[in-house]
């Protein structure tokens, strides 16, 4: 779960241009997302009037095999920096979960580094193939639907989690150098009780607000 700093404007310790880029970064992941979302829709809708079509009509959907392997380079990789911001991918917290101030933060950035550099890697491979197959014109089998636009999804979806890793190994700088300081978009662990009020935050929105200052 993300801990973000909503507050305390006047708190030298905060990083203001980090703070505004971060949240720049988010509009993007948010439309990421998005139209990641708006892709698995709108394959249900299609599979529905594939299933339809061939049971009350006997007409399929031309090249319903190939758009849905198309498409799913957009519900797969789309959403995967939005993921990273708000902390739902899977982590093995056994040995971090043990750890506390200045240990946690320095495995945590070394963890994020780790990542950053795998994800690096994947941007130049599927560089690579975006490539050659705007080169090639390399298509799918049945319809011939061009290839080059899932495959230039990948990179940009990771270049936008590249830049997302980066803020957070600044994030975890920041805690490494004073851990002190309250910690400002990374994701952190929380027991419990904390993830249980956030669900809550999140289903009932203001009303837990109001209620709580009254």
């Amino acid at each position: 779960m993300m801990t973000i700093d909503p507050a305390g404007r006047s708190d030298p310790e905060r990083p203001t241009t980090y703070i505004h880029f971060s949240g720049f970064l988010a509009h993007i992941e948010n439309g990421f997302n998005l139209f990641a979302a708006f892709s698995i829709l709108a394959l249900i809708l299609l599979a529905v009037a594939q299933v339809l079509g061939r049971l009350l009509f006997n007409t399929p959907i031309p090249g319903f095999i190939d758009i849905t392997e198309q498409a799913m380079a957009i519900f797969a990789f789309a959403g995967v920096a939005y993921c990273q911001r708000v902390g739902g991918h899977i982590r093995m917290e056994i040995v971090l979960g043990q750890l506390r101030g200045r240990t946690l933060y320095i495995c945590e950035m070394l963890g994020v580094m780790l990542i950053a550099f795998t994800v690096a890697l994947l941007i130049w491979g599927s560089l690579y193939h975006f490539d050659r197959s705007w080169a090639i014109g390399d298509s799918t089998m049945d319809i011939r639907l061009p290839t080059w636009p899932s495959k230039l999804v990948i990179p940009v979806a990771l270049g936008l989690l590249f830049l997302r890793l980066l803020l957070q190994i600044y994030g975890y700088a920041r805690l490494v150098a004073n851990p002190a300081r309250q910690p400002v978009e990374v994701p952190m662990i929380e027991n419990v009780e904390d993830v249980a009020q956030h669900e809550i935050e999140e289903a009932f929105g203001d009303e837990t607000d109001e209620e709580a200052s009254r």
